[in-house]
């Protein structure tokens, strides 16, 4: 399984950004998908997961601003992110989960956020 993200940049504080992750296999066969970040000299952290029934999950410092979401046909789930902060500057990585076991994760998307 390969997963690739992409929609990282450079952006201003209280701009948008959507996150991608195209996967090389069906979506629908992961039992979940999600969005972690790591800033510099930090842990990587749970942004956001979705269920393959569509149960989503979300940080208390992403609530009511990102949007995780999964289009099947595409093989392709997404991270909108709304009102950003330089809080949120991160690289982004794309993680899936297959059978409670298998676990795949992409390269990572750098998103830098300026005051």
């Amino acid at each position: 399984v390969q997963l690739v993200e992409s929609g990282g940049g450079l952006v201003q504080a209280g701009s948008s950004l959507r996150l991608s992750c195209a996967a090389s296999e069906n979506t629908y066969e992961f039992t979940s998908m999600g969005w972690f970040r790591q800033a510099p000299g930090k842990q990587r952290d749970l942004v956001a997961t979705i269920t393959r029934e569509g149960a989503t999950n979300y940080v208390d410092s992403v609530k009511g601003r990102f949007t995780i979401s999964v289009d099947d046909p595409k093989n392709t789930m997404y991270l909108q992110m709304n009102n950003l902060t330089p809080d949120d500057t991160a690289v982004y990585y794309c993680n899936a989960v297959r059978g409670g076991d298998d676990y795949y994760w992409g390269q990572g998307t750098q998103v830098t956020v300026s005051s």
